[in-house]
């Protein structure tokens, strides 16, 4: 999931009322109690450049890399046909603030531009998880990824800056991570969020 988190906490509440809804609704459907969602939750700050677009296709090839379609377009819920064929009604995202976010001057050529990244990706057969997105707190140039681990350096300790397929990334330790409502040891609750400013330079690839 891409978000533009332009307030504090929107990521972390978000997902604490999806993940709670979700849950509460299958109980009550399957009649069943107890705990629901066994996997964690992760956020990354990422530049809005190249490193957007990357995080952008990396999203929408999830279903590939999972074996579930042969190509994005073929999984009904997903960006990618939000870009490709945007509905008329209730659409997610606003592809207005995309196209400014990737320097693309329209939504027509973000199309094309978005296309044109999937179809390199799947021709290079680019579709193995990525330490990049899974693992990290922070992608991109280096004068980002060192603003970020100064910013929460002083909050969760271990985290280090490393190169990692032509970006910087900050990654998190290994055994930093928690559950999604394990708010008291989570490295990412209300009061270790910090809220990424967008200053840093101008896409495109």
């Amino acid at each position: 999931m891409l978000v533009v988190d332009s307030k504090k906490d929107v990521i972390s509440r978000s997902l604490q009322l999806i993940a709670s809804r979700t849950a509460q609704e299958y109980n009550i459907r399957k009649n069943r109690k107890g705990a629901f969602w066994e996997d964690r939750y992760h956020a990354t700050a990422v530049q809005t450049d190249k490193h957007l677009a990357k995080c952008l296709i990396y999203i929408d090839l999830n279903m590939v890399r999972a074996g579930v379609v042969k190509h994005p377009s073929e999984y009904g819920f997903s960006g990618y046909n939000e870009i490709q064929a945007p509905p008329k009604r209730y659409s997610i995202i606003n592809r207005k603030i995309l196209s400014k976010l990737l320097g693309i001057q329209d939504e027509a050529l973000l199309q094309q531009a978005h296309l044109d990244w999937v179809e390199m990706e799947l021709k290079n057969n680019s579709t193995r998880r990525d330490i990049l997105w899974s693992e990290s707190v922070a992608v991109g140039t280096e004068s980002f990824v060192k603003d970020i681990h100064q910013q929460l350096d002083k909050r969760v300790k271990g985290r280090s800056i490393i190169s990692h397929n032509g970006s910087l990334i900050l990654k998190e330790p290994e055994t930093a991570y928690s559950t999604l409502f394990d708010a008291k040891k989570s490295t990412l609750r209300h009061n270790n969020i910090y809220v990424f400013p967008v200053k840093y330079g101008n896409p495109m690839l």
